[in-house]
Formats: C-alpha cells, structure tokens, sequence
C-alpha cells in the first residue's frame, strides 16, 4: 500500500497524518500550510504542527514517470497542463475583473468625498464673510426680523399703501435731508441760468466717434456687462457690474483695473460710484446690496433690505443713504454706514415687483418703475406715493431725472421713450423708437443738457428741441448703460458683449 500526500498528490518523503482530517500529507508541505492559515486543507478546521502524527513507512519506492511509459500518456499529460493553465487564466480573469470594480468604486467613493469636501469649504467660506459682514452690525435688527410698525397712508387715488418702518426715519435725519435739498436747490436754479462754457457743444458731440474700446474687464466664460457708473468728481474712474457676479474699478485714462471686488452670489445689475470717497455700491438679484472699499478692495457693509432680487439702486444727494427697489414689491432707504434699514414701504394695491428706483437731485422725492408699466413718485419725508404716470404699456426699465429738477424720462419695454413734466404732472413728449427696441439705460449729463439712452444701440438726444445729435451701433449686444463724462467730454457705454466702449473727438 502506498500513500499519497493530500495536497501534492505525490509520494510523501516524511508522511505525515492529520487527526483533524484523517488525510496523509508530506510534513514539510502542511507545516508549511499550517504556518500561512492555521487550518486543515481539507476541511478548514484548526491544526497545529503539534498534532500532526508522523507515520513511519519504509522508503516508498517511486513508481515510473507516466510520461516515460508510452506517447498516448505524453499526450494525456500535455493535455492536462493545457487545463490546468486554462484554468488558472480564467481563475486571473475573474480575479482582475473583481478588482476592476472594486478600483472603480473607490474612485468614485473618493470623488464624492471631494466633492463634499469643495462644498463644505466654500459653506464655511460664505459663513465666515457673513459673520465678519454681521459683526459690526451686532445688536442691530435685520428688516426680515424686525417687528414692524404698520401704518395707514393714502395715496392720491385713495389707494391704501403699508408702512413697514425697520428702523426708523427720525426727525434728524428729517431734517438732514431737508437741509440738503434747500443747498441743492439754490445751487441748481443758479446753474440753470447759464449753461456751462466747458460743456461740449451739439454740434462737436455729434461728431463723436468710438476713441476706445475694453473687454476684458469681466469674465469671458459668463460674457455681459450689465451696470455702469463714472465717479463723480473724477469720471476717469468707471465702475461696471457684469453677470461674472463681479464689480470692477476701471481707470481710463491709465487703461487699467484698479479693483474687481468678488462677493455677490449672483449677477451684478446696479452699480453706483460715491461721489466723495473711494467707496462703491453694488446690487444683485442676490437679494443682497453690498457697499465696497476700493483702496482695501473689500466689501466692508452688506444691506439686507429685501427679500427677493434687487433691481434697482441710486445714492441720496448726502451720500449716505441708499435707496433700493426689488421684485418683493417694496422700496427701501437704507443707512450705509451701519447697513439699518430706516424705512420699507410698499403699495399693497399694485401687487407688483418694482423694477427699477432713482432719487430726484434734490433727494426729497425719488420715481419706481414698476412691472405692469406705472411710473410712482414718492415723498421720502412722508414715504407716500404723490403721483403716478401711466402712459407705457411694458415693464418700466429705466427712469433718470434731469439736473434742473423738472424733467423725468422714462423708457419701457414697448419701445418708446417719454418724457414727463413734474411740475404739470404730465407727459409732453413720447419718443416712439424702433419696433423691439430695448431700453435699458437712461442718463442725463451734469448740466441736464442732454439725455443719453441705452439699449439696442447708443443714441443721445438734445434736450428741450428733444432731436437726435449721435447714434452708435458698435456694440454687438444690448448696451446696458452709458454716462457722460465731465462737461460730456466724452461718452461711455457697456453692453452684453463685455465690452466698455468710450466714445469723444
């Protein structure tokens, strides 16, 4: 009787048996097994060298090689490797597919967690500016949270309209922006006796032609410039808002990016430049108007006056106030100092979202534009609405009060442009512009001399004779705005193709 080890299937040279599986194996093979997994081979129970029971046997006498034996035995044995390694392969096969998919999982767990991580980072990111823009505000009350103080007021059609005061308008600064407006007003009837001598004449801007042109001041990957504004004591200072969610400082006469000033969460629609200090406004459907240092390039204020997207922003005459319209229907009027909302109002019986706000020069009234096409003044002292305009049949898009104080142009999604009396209260001219024109942009100059407008193409017409003096069409998109240089020196425009245009002799 021969034995054969269990697991080399050979004759063993020191056989030995197992007492867990009652099989005989060569010693050196199941130490060797043992020491790697502990087990039996057969059967996977526990086994130790120590319970292995050598068998003595005399020397076992190794029968001959089949191979050696006949060539149908060479063949069976050549067919049997051909097996085995077939076997093996497709074993390797099975084993590298497992992997494959284990890797792939991995990978994909591992992008996940990235992905997590980014967004994590950039919510602890937002946090921290909202809790650095939020301390020196502590102790204030946010206008969402603030119990308001709800009063009655009539307008002029008897319409109820509700007073939410947030903060407050006390009787100082009552009496600040009534001390103002008295400067302003004997300052303007003293200018609109005489035009002045540096303002460029009608005949030299007509022959106005594009000087320069920039487009690289906002992202190329989300194009559009849709805000513009000069600084007013230095109009070589430009500010643009572009739909990059930036607001971007630019020098003209050095053709160079002084700041671009990153925080808004959303497209930028209205900029404004202080005329005094290095410091600009911005607004943004974001719900949010954020107030900016250009010297630290930084948002040093965040105004959180509404609840929905705003639309339109203008500066009081003092410089330190903002007023501000959103699509929740009401307008507020906002201290920039502290980001205290003092009052928000809102007609309850319009029932629409404002589109767009602007102070008269002499900041005691300001005009809404409205969604369902109605121009509203306001008084600001008394937070009323004194007058409405009707006449537009499209969302009122632009409005801008002349310098002398008497005129109102309004432009609307129904391609014309009126002009509008405020001391008579009614519409003397209605410029009726090409079918699907788009306004987006009115401003006068400085000495309300003329009137500039911006929309599918830059036209600038001549005040009181209301005649067209230049028409440029080098924009490739909408122009979303355009001002006047000092004395109208020059003209500057911004449209959806990213570009800053300036335009003089």
């Amino acid at each position: 009787m021969s034995l054969v080890c269990a697991i080399s299937n050979e004759l063993p040279e020191h056989p030995c048996v197992s007492p867990v599986s009652n099989q005989v194996f060569e010693r050196r093979l199941i130490e060797k097994y043992i020491v790697e997994n502990g087990t039996d081979p057969m059967n996977g129970q526990p086994l130790s060298e120590e319970q292995l029971v050598d068998i003595k046997v005399s020397h076992p006498v190794r029968p001959k090689v089949p191979s050696a034996t006949s060539i149908p035995a060479i063949l069976k044995s050549l067919q049997d490797e051909w097996d085995a390694v077939m076997l093996h392969s497709f074993t390797l096969r099975q084993q590298l597919q497992t992997t494959r998919q284990e890797l792939s999982h991995a990978l994909y767990q591992h992008d996940a967690a990235c992905r997590v991580i980014a967004r994590l980072t950039k919510e602890v990111a937002a946090a921290r500016e909202a809790l650095a823009t939020l301390k020196p505000q502590a102790g204030l009350i946010t206008p969402q949270a603030a119990p308001a103080s709800q009063a009655t007021a009539v307008g002029p059609a008897g319409e109820p309209m509700e007073l939410r005061e947030q903060v407050g308008m006390t009787p100082e600064i009552i009496q600040k922006l009534q001390d103002k407006a008295t400067i302003l007003t004997t300052e303007r009837k003293k200018r609109g006796k005489t035009v002045p001598e540096e303002l460029v004449r009608s005949e030299d801007l007509g022959r106005y032609r594009q000087v320069a042109s920039h487009a690289g001041l906002h992202s190329a990957s989300v194009p559009g410039i849709l805000a513009l504004d000069l600084c007013p004591s230095d109009t070589n200072k430009v500010l643009t808002g572009g739909a990059d969610k930036n607001v971007v400082v630019f020098n003209k006469t050095e053709e160079q990016i002084v700041a671009t000033l990153k925080g808004h969460t959303k497209k930028v629609t209205s900029v404004i430049y202080h005329p005094s200090q290095s410091v600009v406004f911005s607004a943004s459907p974001d719900t949010t108007i954020r107030v900016w240092s250009v010297t630290g390039g930084n948002c040093v204020q965040v105004v959180r006056a509404h609840e929905a997207g705003v639309t339109g922003l203008s500066l009081h005459a003092t410089g330190d106030y903002l007023l501000s319209s959103s699509e929740d229907q009401y307008w507020a009027f906002s201290d920039i100092q502290t980001g205290q909302v003092l009052t928000k109002v809102t007609d309850e019986s319009a029932g629409c979202a404002l589109t767009c706000a602007q102070f008269h020069p002499d900041g005691l009234i300001f005009g809404t534009g409205t969604a369902d096409s109605q121009i509203k003044i306001w008084d600001l002292k008394e937070r009323t609405n004194v007058a409405n305009f009707p006449g537009h049949s499209g969302p009122v898009t632009s409005i801008a009060f002349s310098e002398n104080g008497y005129y109102l142009a309004t432009g609307a999604q129904d391609s014309s442009l009126k002009l509008w009396d405020l001391r008579k209260l009614k519409n003397f001219k209605t410029i009726t512009l090409d079918n699907n024109y788009e306004v987006k942009s009115l401003v006068f100059d400085q000495s309300g001399t003329y009137l500039a407008v911006g929309g599918s193409d830059i036209r600038v017409y001549i005040c009181k004779q209301w005649s067209e003096v230049l028409n440029f069409t080098d924009h490739t998109g909408l122009v979303s705005g355009v001002a006047f240089g000092e004395n109208a020196r020059f003209l500057s425009s911004a449209g959806m193709d990213r570009s800053l245009k300036f335009y003089s002799l």
